[in-house]
């Protein structure tokens, strides 16, 4: 068992930067490939961010890549979101998951936090 919470959302303006936390509890976080994923209202949740158990893997949605950069401390059980150059598009609720898979499918995900919101203003 696995309980992910995740922090460091607000309401910003565009251009600017954000780090979200993901802190997990529980045995064998090093074990799981963790993912961020993100919902915007009226859409449905879609992938961001992977990486491996390691973090010597990463994998990025396009709409993302090179803005943002996911990041894995198995020392503190805990996985990071650096996003820069925000963009109002990139307003959503976003989760950290755990799963043992690398992939882009939510459903393959065993575990997943509450979510934090982030509001990038134009």
């Amino acid at each position: 068992q696995v309980q992910l919470v995740e922090s460091g959302g607000g309401l910003v303006l565009a251009g600017v930067s954000l780090r979200l936390s993901c802190a997990a509890s529980g045995r064998s976080f090093s074990s799981y490939a963790m993912a961020w994923f993100r919902q915007a209202p009226g859409k449905e949740r879609e992938f961001v961010s992977v990486i491996s158990t390691s973090g010597d893997f990463t994998k990025y949605a396009d709409s993302v890549k090179g803005r943002f950069t996911i990041s894995r401390d198995n020392a503190k059980n805990a996985v990071y979101l650096q996003m820069n150059t925000l963009k109002p598009e990139d307003t959503a609720v976003y989760y950290c998951a755990a799963g043992r898979l690398i992939t882009t499918v939510p459903r393959a995900y065993d575990y997943w936090g509450q979510g934090t919101q982030v509001t990038v203003s134009s």
